[in-house]
């Protein structure tokens, strides 16, 4: 199985999207499932990690000249947890450790979601632009979506320790 097959459906079952992308499924999911808020941030954590893993694998894609359509599937489920992602941030969450989300994230979360929406769209360009094969227009896609996540990640994430 490609790894990148295998991390789109990952980050989806983390995730508990559903096919409609509204969110409210999504939300509605984590508070009936019984999840902890510590589970909660564990499983974000590791959509987020696999989110970053196919945006890498993209990218080498991209370098290698490959035919983006053989990364619509990863760039399908990354738009998916795009939307989903603003549902992971519960004020449950705020203060479970080990997290690097900052607590801005719930301080201003008008800003946050309004980037989380950024990332979506960029997202959903991205695998719109993967399934049209479009070389170029998939690089710049993927610049775009990668935009998005650094614009989010300078304000509302601690930087990893080097």
């Amino acid at each position: 199985m490609r790894w990148t097959a295998l991390i789109g459906v990952a980050a989806l079952a983390l995730a508990g999207c559903t096919t409609d992308g509204t969110g409210a499924e999504q939300a509605a999911g984590a508070a009936t499932l019984g999840q902890t808020p510590q589970q909660l941030v564990a499983a974000r954590q590791a959509a987020l990690h696999l989110s970053g893993a196919a945006m890498g694998n993209m990218k080498a894609a991209i370098d290698r000249g490959d035919d983006p359509r053989t990364q619509a599937y990863a760039a399908r489920g990354v738009a998916r947890w795009a939307r989903a992602l603003p549902t992971m941030f519960p004020p449950s969450t705020q203060g479970i450790m080990p997290s690097r989300a900052r607590p801005e994230i719930w301080a201003n979360k008008p800003d946050f979601e309004a980037k989380a929406a950024a990332y979506a769209a960029a997202a959903d360009a991205l695998a719109a632009a993967a399934s049209g094969g479009d070389k170029a227009a998939f690089a710049a896609a993927h610049s775009a979506t990668a935009a998005t996540c650094k614009a989010c990640h300078d304000l509302y994430q601690v930087p990893q320790a080097r």
